[in-house]
């Protein structure tokens, strides 16, 4: 509170909000419990979320601040841990007294509705419901999506991805356990994660892989589960994957001729990728995403040979952006831009049209009329997508970052072992994500930043 003063008879307590990504004066009217300035905004709900969850200043001020008829732990709960369902069930006993039958069946159904003050019928059927702070970052990005990396090691060597030489691998003991994994991702499935993504190293040589897939399936609230994998294994693998709930496959294949293949990945295998690229398909996953690195002076002459592969199997191709990782040689020059590999395909299908994605999709899709497949593009380098990012990643040995670029680190595994609350982790991740930075440094700045490589990270 920045002043105090009485007018009329009422209270006024004029008070200052500062982030990087919002800045205003509010003025409450105390005696009314109403904000003069951004009443009822999502912003000020969570800053004050925050702070009654922080012990700051007085339970009384939070308290003259909330809605009337809410207290702070209420606003505490639809800003940290709970539920949506639990969000709505909560939403309906605050609002029996007014609530009929068919408002108790729309709360019920629609899942972009949230709470309001009692009697603020339209906001209860417009307003979605909040999301976790935790996992909300200062520029206001949820991050719904979460990426776990099972393993540091590979059967392959991609030129793009690791030193030819290898990494050295982090000892066992200091790796996550399945029942570490199981329990951080339970943690985020509560907070509000609908996705996860097992990667690696090569997720699909852990032996207990099909085992994870099938506890993450149990999760409440989470929608989709997904793999990326290099494809050597997975003809083999497959249906026990599906059967224990795989939803999405990313494959990695970045040529289509089987010499230059072994020379970019420096082992063979070309026929064992496309084999699980078929059995993929076979098994009904559509689109199975096919992801291709691409590099100048290496595979950039077959990024036609891939769109014409979209003709007659329903695949998604990715064309991804070289990106610098530590080991990998990157540089500038080897770097193919999306707009140089648009116009080169547009010069063989002109009718190629733009599909329209989702918010947060990091691909920018496009197909060819009459193809059953589709194409997409990776535009890390070029052009950002940071700005809707909604994804987190926990490395192998239990790091969790909130950019694939930066080097920020903190260690979900060491407060894990030391016995730590479920709470105490959500704070420790909500304040990690409440670092992170509104976007990447440029491509230059990037590729001189200490990282790790790519496969320690788990893409």
């Amino acid at each position: 509170a920045k002043r105090c003063y009485q007018v009329q008879g009422h209270l006024f307590v004029t008070l200052s909000v500062q982030c990087t990504a919002y800045s205003q004066t509010l003025v409450l009217n105390c005696s009314t419990h109403k904000l003069m300035a951004l009443h009822g905004s999502k912003c000020c709900r969570l800053l004050l979320a925050r702070h009654a969850d922080a012990g700051a200043s007085s339970a009384r001020t939070i308290k003259l601040l909330l809605p009337q008829g809410y207290s702070a732990a209420q606003m505490r709960r639809w800003y940290t841990s709970a539920t949506q369902e639990e969000n709505k069930i909560e939403l309906l006993s605050l609002d029996r007294s007014t609530a009929t039958t068919a408002r108790v069946a729309a709360i019920k159904t629609a899942s972009t509705q949230g709470p309001a003050p009692p009697g603020g019928r339209r906001r209860i059927l417009e307003d979605p419901l909040p999301f976790s702070a935790f996992l909300t970052d200062s520029f206001g990005r949820r991050h719904s999506y979460l990426r776990i990396s099972l393993t540091e090691k590979c059967n392959l060597r991609c030129q793009y991805c690791m030193p030819e030489e290898g990494v050295k691998l982090t000892p066992r003991a200091q790796l996550l356990t399945t029942a570490e994994v199981l329990t951080l991702a339970r943690l985020f499935v509560h907070e509000g994660v609908e996705k996860i993504r097992l990667t690696g190293g090569e997720p699909l040589i852990r032996p207990d892989v099909v085992d994870i897939i099938a506890e993450l399936r149990k999760l409440e609230g989470l929608k989709t589960i997904a793999v990326t994998t290099n494809g050597m294994n997975l003809s083999r693998s497959l249906p026990r994957l599906k059967e224990a709930g795989l939803d999405l496959l990313n494959i990695s294949l970045d040529s289509l001729v089987p010499a230059k293949f072994e020379f970019i990945v420096r082992r063979k295998g070309f026929h064992k990728v496309m084999e699980g690229i078929d059995k993929a398909i076979e098994m009904g996953y559509n689109p199975v995403k096919v992801n291709c690195v691409v590099m100048r002076g290496l595979n950039e002459d077959e990024v036609l040979d891939f769109v014409a592969l979209t003709e007659r199997k329903p695949l998604e191709v990715r064309f991804i952006e070289y990106m610098p990782f530590d080991g990998n040689k990157w540089n500038f020059k080897k770097m193919v831009s999306y707009q140089e590999m648009l116009d080169h395909i547009r010069q063989q299908w002109p009718d190629l049209e733009q599909l329209q994605g989702g918010e947060t999709d990091t691909a920018k899709t496009f197909k060819v009329p009459g193809y059953q497949g589709q194409i997409g593009f990776i535009t890390s380098m070029s052009d950002h997508f940071c700005g809707s990012c909604n994804r987190l990643r926990i490395t192998a040995d239990g790091n969790l970052k909130v950019c694939l670029f930066g080097n920020a680190e903190v260690s979900l595994r060491d407060c894990l072992r030391s016995g730590a609350s479920d709470q105490e982790l959500l704070e420790i991740i909500g304040a990690a994500v409440g670092r992170k930075k509104k976007q990447h440094a440029g491509m230059f700045s990037i590729s001189q930043m200490k990282n790790r490589p790519m496969i320690l990270i788990g893409g």
